[in-house]
């Protein structure tokens, strides 16, 4: 199954208002033809986090895209914080994807992602040939919401990434008990990068203002119609022991309707799970063989 060795490299285009996008290209050695897999993170999060899943993917033949989003990873911050947008970042996503020559993929959405895939479902369902959504659904828990603004935009203040893992440790440890140490190291990696000598988040921290209008008195946000529009489409559900984004009940009641859909928890883990463990790994792994 392994037998591929894998080619990654960094791409860039210009976005419809010019702004420079960034994704990492995921190439096994020989082209197979398998359909590609298209990785979207989440809300601050960057196509590092899909480097070991992209990375064991093309080792099994597919060509993988793992997009930064503007504003995060490599690609370039956005002047007015109003255009980190779900409308913005749509077109983002399919112009990198025209660039890319990518025509329809199995699609890996964490959280943002997600609702990336599932407005896609109802706009433009012909490019999804299947979809794993890692942490997500069409009812999204106003208090993970409110603990995420905690948080977001905040800069390590640290010249240390031992300490910025500390920080991260006490954060989020309680949520994701069955970490690894060299699990927590790699999320620091890619949660921090150093510029010039200090730890600096690998986002712009105005993405912050796109919570702006959660507070004590929000209630949850529904994607109930998007979620409908993914009735056709395979679909693996994944979702964090712990999570307090995507409830338990919001979880088993996503089948009804939804005759194509798969389940996988991932122990010991909050939102949104890494997609580092091996078990994890392979389980998406073999949805994209079953359905790609």
């Amino acid at each position: 199954m392994d037998q591929h060795s894998v080619r990654r490299e960094s791409r860039f285009l210009a976005a419809p208002d010019g702004l420079r996008l960034h994704y990492v290209d995921y190439r096994p050695a020989s082209d197979s033809g398998a359909i590609p897999v298209v990785c979207l993170a989440g809300l601050t999060r960057t196509a590092l986090d899909f480097d070991a899943l992209a990375q064991a993917l093309a080792r099994r033949g597919r060509r993988v895209l793992a997009l930064d989003y503007r504003g995060r990873g490599l690609s370039d911050w956005d002047a007015d914080w109003t255009r980190y947008s779900l409308d913005v970042e749509e077109a983002d996503i399919l112009a990198t994807l025209a660039a890319a020559d990518v025509a329809s993929a199995v699609f890996v959405g964490t959280s943002r992602g997600g609702i990336h895939l599932m407005r896609l479902a109802a706009r433009q369902p012909e490019i999804l040939r299947a979809v794993v959504l890692n942490d997500i659904g069409p009812v999204i828990d106003v208090g993970g919401l409110r603990r995420i603004k905690g948080y977001v935009g905040r800069q390590p203040g640290s010249a240390s990434m031992a300490i910025a893992l500390a920080a991260l440790k006490l954060v989020a440890g309680a949520q994701f008990g069955s970490l690894t140490q060299p699990e927590w190291e790699e999320w620091a990696r890619s949660t921090f990068v150093e510029t010039d000598g200090r730890l600096q988040l690998c986002y712009d921290p105005a993405l912050s203002h796109t919570l702006d209008e959660v507070g004590p008195d929000s209630g949850p946000i529904l994607f109930h119609d998007e979620w409908k529009a993914m009735a056709a489409i395979p679909t693996l559900v994944i979702r964090g022991g712990n999570s307090d984004l995507l409830s338990v009940e919001t979880f088993a009641a996503m089948g009804d309707g939804h005759p194509l859909l798969e389940r996988l928890t991932v122990p010991g883990q909050g939102h949104a799970p890494l997609l580092l463990d091996a078990p994890t790994i392979a389980a998406i792994g073999d949805f994209v063989e079953r359905h790609g």
